[in-house]
Parts: C-alpha cells; sequence; structure tokens
C-alpha cells in the first residue's frame, strides 16, 4: 500500500516542530506551580457570567472566551481562574450561544452519573441513547434527532482536536468507538445539535460532540472497583511538575463477564500521557493514547428461542463470536493568543485495528457450518486542523468576530474486508480491499453584533475528497474517485429580553459514503452489475429555539427542528453493517430544563419527540426513537454523603417501514449513592438498573434460521437485553 496524502505528495511529521512549539510557549509559561489552580474546580467560588470581569463573550471552536480586554483571557488579570466554576448545561449562555441546542457538560456532571458503559457517557447529550447490541468491546449503538445511528453515522465525535468516527469501516461508516477514553481524564464534553456549524464537517448532520480532556488533573486518583458478575476496574492517574510543564498520566484496567451464559471475558487496557505547557492563552500538549480489548459476545438472538425456552434470556446460539481491537495514536494541540485574535492548532496520527466474528442468520445461507462472518479493519490515520479567530474586528460598522480554519484528515486502511468464518476459522472471502481515503477542507464564519438585541452568524465550509480503492477480489471494484461539496450555514439570535433569547439556525451538511461503495461495479457476492452510491450525501437542516433564564437558578431551553438527509445510512441487521438508502426527513422537538436551587442541589430533565420517515415512500425509518426522556437529580457538598438518581425512557420504535411490527419501550434507573472524607477517600455504591427491568437493549427484525427449521427461515424480532441489576462498589483516594 502506498503511503502519501494525495496522489504525488509525501506524508512528513515533524516531532522536531512539535517540540520546538512547546518548548517555545514553555519559555513564555507562567510558573507550573500556578498549573495546580487551573483546573481544580474544588477550589474556585462560583460566580454567574456576568461577575466575570467582562461580560462580553465569543465562541471559537465551541470554546467560550470570557473577557473583552483581554480576549483569550477567561479570569480578571489578578487572578488565576479563581472566580469562575463552569456549572455544565445550567450555564448560563445567553449572549453567546449560537443555537438552542448547544451546551456542554463539565467533569463534575459526568462523575455524579452512574453508568453501565463508558459509551454512556454521550448520554449527557439531550436526546442521547445509548445502548449495546453485542460484546462491550466494540462501539456502541447511539440514537440521537430521529437517527438510528448505529455506531457513528451522522454524529460526530471528537477528542480535543482530534475525529473519532472511522470513514469506510469494516463494520460501517461513521463508526465511532470511544472505549479508549478514561472518563476521570475528561474535563468536559461540548456539544451542538444540526449542521448549523462551519467547523464541523463529515458525519455531523445530527450534531456533534467534542471531549476536552485535562491538560493538568485537579488531583491524583487511585481507584478501585469490584462489582456483580465479576466487574473489576482499576485506576490510577496523576498529574506531576516535569521540567517546564504538566505530565500528566493515566493507566487503567478493567474486566467484566456480564450476566451472560457464556460469560463475556472482556479485558481492556487504557493508557494515557500528556505532557502540557502554557497556561490558558497559550499553551501547547502532546499526548499519547492506548487502548487494547479482547472479548467474548453474546449477539442478538431470535425472539422465539426464548419464548420457547431454547434457550435463557440471556442465552446464546454461537458461542464463538466476539472479537478484539486496539487503538494507538499520538496527538499535538496548540493555542497561541496574540493581539490579532487567537490561533489554535492540533496534529494527530494513530493507528486502529478491530477484528470482529458475528452471527446474526445463524443457519439462514449456510445450514452446516452457519453464517458466522468475520469483519476487519486494520488503518493508520493523520490529520490536523487549524483556525484562527479575529476578534474586535469592525465589520459592515458593527462589532464582529471572524474565524477562519481549514482541516484534514487521511485514512490508509490495509485490508478492510468482510470474510465467512465458522467457529472463528476462515471458510472464504466475501471481499477484501485496501483503501487510501483523504480529505482536505476550509471553513470560515462571521458572527456580527448589529445592535444590542440581534446578532447573526453566516458561515461556509468547503470539503475535497478523494477516494482510492484496490480490491484484492474482484479488481473490478476497485478504483479512484473525486468529489467536493460546499455546505452554507446561517443563524440569527434576537435578545437577550428578560433574561431569554429566540434562535433561528439553518445549514447545508454532509456524509460521505463508504469508498467501497463510491467504486463498486459488480456485485462481490454474484458478479452481477451493481451501481455505485454517491460519494457524498447533502444534507439540510433548520431549527427554531429559545433558552430562558427568567427563572432564578432554572436554565431551560426548547428547540423545533427539522432535517433532510439526500440518502440515509441505514442499518441492515441481518448483515452486521449499513448500507446507503432513499432520500429521509425527520422533524421534531426537544425541551431541556436545568435546575440548581441550591449549590449542593441539582435537578435535569430532557424530552425529545420526533418523527422520522422516509421521502419517496412515507415509510418509517427502522429503529428511529420517536419519544424519549432522561432526567435526574444529584446532591452532595464538597466533602460528607453524596447521591445522584437517574433515569431513561426510550419509548417503542418500529422495526418495519409501515410500523406493524414495533420494538417493547424501555425504562432504567440507575442510582449512586456515597461519602467522601476530608481526607479525600471517597466510598460509592453503585445500582444499575435498580428496578431489575427485564428490557432490551436493541431489537432488529429480520429473518434467520434455526437447525430444522423451514429453508426460508423465519422473520422475527431478534434482541439484546439490557442487563438485570447491577452492583458495583467504588473506593477511591485523591490527593
Amino acid at each position: 500500500m502506498k503511503y502519501r496524502l494525495f496522489p504525488g505528495s509525501s506524508l512528513t511529521v515533524s516531532v522536531s516542530l512539535v517540540l520546538s512549539a512547546i518548548s517555545s510557549i514553555a519559555q513564555e509559561s507562567p510558573p507550573t506551580e500556578d498549573l495546580a489552580s487551573l483546573s481544580s474546580p474544588l477550589l474556585l467560588e462560583p460566580v454567574t457570567v456576568s461577575e466575570v470581569t467582562s461580560p462580553e463573550a465569543a465562541v471559537e471552536e465551541d470554546m467560550l472566551i470570557l473577557d473583552d480586554e483581554s480576549p483569550t483571557s477567561m479570569v480578571a488579570p489578578d487572578h488565576l481562574l479563581d472566580t469562575l466554576v463552569v456549572v455544565g448545561k445550567a450555564e448560563n449562555l445567553l449572549g453567546v450561544a449560537p443555537t438552542a441546542s448547544k451546551g456542554q457538560a463539565s467533569a463534575e456532571e459526568l462523575a455524579t452519573r452512574p453508568f453501565l458503559r463508558r459509551g454512556e457517557l454521550l448520554e449527557v447529550v439531550p436526546g442521547m441513547t445509548v445502548t449495546q447490541h453485542s460484546g462491550g468491546g466494540k462501539a456502541n449503538q447511539y440514537f440521537v434527532r430521529g437517527f438510528n445511528l448505529d455506531h457513528g453515522t451522522d454524529f460526530a465525535i471528537f477528542v480535543d482536536g482530534m475525529p473519532v468516527n472511522n470513514r469506510t469501516h469494516g463494520h460501517g461508516q461513521g463508526y465511532a468507538d470511544i472505549n479508549f477514553l478514561i472518563p476521570e481524564l475528561v474535563e468536559e464534553l461540548d456539544y451542538v445539535k444540526g449542521p448549523y456549524f462551519a467547523n464541523y464537517g463529515d458525519f455531523s448532520t445530527a450534531g456533534a460532540a467534542r471531549f476536552r480532556l485535562y491538560r493538568e488533573l485537579p488531583m491524583g486518583i487511585a481507584s478501585f472497583s469490584i462489582g456483580t458478575d465479576n466487574f473489576y476496574r482499576s485506576l490510577v492517574a496523576d498529574s506531576v511538575q516535569a521540567g517546564e510543564g504538566i505530565a500528566t498520566f493515566g493507566l487503567e484496567y478493567g474486566y467484566y463477564d456480564g450476566p451472560w451464559v457464556k460469560p463475556d471475558q472482556l479485558q481492556r487496557w487504557n493508557g494515557f500521557f500528556r505532557y502540557a505547557v502554557g497556561d490558558e492563552d497559550d499553551y501547547a500538549s502532546l499526548t499519547l493514547m492506548g487502548y487494547d480489548v479482547t472479548w467474548d459476545a453474546t449477539d442478538q438472538v431470535p425472539q422465539r428461542t426464548v419464548t420457547s425456552g431454547q434457550i435463557d434470556r440471556f442465552g446464546y446460539i454461537d458461542p464463538s463470536v466476539g472479537g478484539n481491537s486496539h487503538r494507538y495514536s499520538v496527538s499535538a494541540d496548540f493555542q497561541k493568543t496574540s493581539d490579532q485574535g487567537v490561533t489554535n492548532s492540533s496534529l494527530y496520527a494513530g493507528t486502529y485495528q478491530l477484528d470482529l466474528y458475528s452471527n446474526f442468520t445463524l443457519f439462514l445461507e449456510d445450514p452446516v457450518n452457519g453464517d458466522q462472518f468475520n469483519q476487519f479493519d486494520d488503518r493508520w490515520f493523520a490529520g490536523g486542523s487549524v483556525s484562527h479567530q479575529f476578534q474586535d474586528l469592525d465589520l459592515l460598522g458593527r462589532d464582529a468576530t471572524v474565524t477562519i480554519g481549514g482541516q484534514t484528515h487521511h485514512d490508509w486502511i490495509d485490508g478492510v474486508g468482510l470474510h465467512k468464518t465458522s467457529n472463528r476459522q476462515r471458510l472464504s472471502t466475501v471481499r477484501e480491499d485496501d483503501v487510501y481515503e483523504a480529505s482536505i477542507s476550509g471553513h470560515g464564519d462571521a458572527e456580527i453584533r448589529w445592535n444590542d438585541w440581534i446578532r447573526t452568524q453566516t458561515g461556509l465550509r468547503a470539503d475535497l475528497y478523494y477516494f482510492e480503492v484496490d480490491s484484492h477480489t474482484l479488481p473490478a471494484n476497485s478504483g479512484t474517485e473525486w468529489d467536493g461539496i460546499v455546505s452554507p450555514k446561517a443563524g440569527v439570535v434576537f435578545g437577550p429580553w428578560a433574561e431569554t433569547e429566540l434562535y433561528l439556525n439553518g445549514g447545508f451538511g454532509f456524509h460521505s459514503n463508504d469508498a467501497r461503495g463510491v467504486t463498486i461495479t459488480r456485485d462481490p457476492l454474484t458478479g452481477e452489475a451493481i451501481d455505485s452510491v454517491p460519494a457524498l450525501v447533502q444534507t439540510q437542516g433548520a431549527e427554531l429555539g429559545i433558552r430562558t433564564q427568567i427563572i432564578p437558578d432554572l436554565t431551560s431551553t426548547l428547540s423545533v427542528w427539522y432535517l433532510h438527509s439526500d440518502s440515509e445510512l441505514v442499518y441492515v441487521g441481518d448483515a452486521g453493517n449499513i448500507e446507503a438508502g432513499d432520500a429521509s426527513e425527520r422533524y421534531g422537538v426537544e425541551w431541556s430544563n436545568y435546575w440548581n436551587p441550591a449549590h449542593w442541589l441539582h435537578f435535569d430533565t430532557e424530552f425529545t419527540a420526533t418523527d422520522s420517515r422516509f421521502v419517496a415512500t412515507g415509510e418509517e425509518i427502522e429503529n428511529a426513537v420517536p419519544l424519549s426522556l432522561s432526567g435526574g437529580v444529584a446532591m452532595g457538598e464538597e466533602y460528607g454523603p453524596f447521591a445522584s438518581l437517574r433515569a431513561r425512557y426510550f419509548s417503542p420504535r418500529p422495526l418495519n417501514g409501515d410500523g406493524s411490527v414495533e420494538s417493547r419501550d424501555a425504562f432504567q434507573l440507575n442510582a449512586r449513592l456515597g461519602y467522601r472524607t476530608r481526607s479525600e477517600w471517597e466510598v460509592a455504591l453503585e445500582v444499575i438498573n435498580l428496578l431489575d427491568a427485564e428490557d432490551n437493549d436493541i431489537e432488529y427484525f429480520y429473518t434467520s434460521r434455526l437447525p430444522g427449521e423451514p429453508a426460508g427461515g423465519i422473520e422475527d424480532i431478534h434482541s439484546h437485553p439490557y442487563e438485570p441489576r447491577q452492583f458495583r462498589l467504588v473506593v477511591t483516594k485523591r490527593w
């Protein structure tokens, strides 16, 4: 495989350049003894946004900047972050947020949430539901804004400046596995909804989330957890002074069998190292992350096997499914502040592999060996981004903020394949390809404050893609393709009046399709002629929203939205993959409330209602969630007892186009209760699925066959159950 950026060019990553930049910023940085106060929220006194030195604010790459005199300083000159606490989704974003559905969650908010699996960190995004249809070592199932996102598709996920979604992935386009994250290292999660933001491109039609990791931990941490079904987890992480900067490390090990008749035997290692210099204005960081996991799995099973008593609800048909995966990356992030504004840049590179064995149709296609298949993905990836925000400009006689930037991403995929297997032994190869996929983009947006009660945002994004496929199994499916797309964005904000703002947003977005579908000419199984799919698919969206703080200590947002896609990415349950389908449209409403009646007491509720259909036929989109509701309460002081209770409900979902077959609804209640001492010891008991509800994580409707059944198989609901009540005891020491 040829390693290059675009035809005729080469990739060079200069480590010396990165180290030189870090060294340069280190020489201008304040003493690192002060860095401890930069990230310790327990030492800070909370204030409202209006109490910060300057009331002006700007947003660049979704980062809050709260000082007009020194545009990138987040505090008064005489203090180091000792007057501001990020209070997460309850924070007052009037005058700052460009839409009603934009927000962020702080590390403190994430820490109050008991969760079964770390993918559920994303459930802090209003309306997001996270489930699983197989073993715990692979990416989760995501549902938001009427999308059955499978493992990613139309929701973009980032870790600092590095994208997580994988293009042309062996298990599905846009596959986004966040299992490589260590939750305690997440300082903040920023999220947006809709295709209204020029800095977000591929896969971001439904929205995007960005995990921002600590440059320095507030405190060192050592934690050990033990729980039901052989759940074990250990973690040690700390930040220490190292020369001119701060070195942060984290090491995590986890093991879990789960409630399954055939234990998962999931083993996971996560490692993290970051070296950072600088302050909030000027900084540089170099980060290494590693993740390795192996697991067995219990796939979704036909409902008829459980109803008849043939297998237990947590039983299996194929005992040899499962897989292994790893991801290793290096990244560098920079920020530089000057009189001309703020410059941000990121560079990243890494390697990723997934080796996955599944069997969804059982014995439908091969009555002798069974229908087990192997999906394999082995890639290197690299890319970067740069943006500059010009602040305090005079544009058309009005105050303006202008941001311009560029991004590039490259995947060298060495052997993305689909194989027929039995007991994890390869029987035949359906398709195997080498793929090089590259993109380069430019974006710009301008925010203009026309007067005290109206501001506008206009943006434009342009993306250019290159696809190159080398098919090992059918040379006719090899080929190259170029494609580009331009995506305009616009928005207007009215207010604030009476602590209330109104928002109107619209924009175009897109998602890319699998490179193998872009160049395909022959069906890999039959050899018959087949149509290719468009490389880039345009999407459009609009949103009307309101945000209010009229009731003290209560943040409330309401949005009504519409999304259209020229081609829907559809999950095919019996194939374990996603395919490009017909045009679709969806619309809905979201209502969120965050109330802090006291500094030790927090409530939140989030409600969504959605209608999702294919345009041509009017049929419903399978597994799109019509109604969802989540909410919770968290209480506790800095020391002493603390507790939280969280509920999540999602309604029955259509499992076929006419809605005649529906899934069951699902309701889970999770709880956390603990005590924290002044010597920084903490003991917590987490109860997952407190009511021991017998709900399902996921359900599909398709045809499968068991031995002795008709040759054509039987249409049935196939489900993967939510795990029964789980108890987990967590002991933590901080220093």
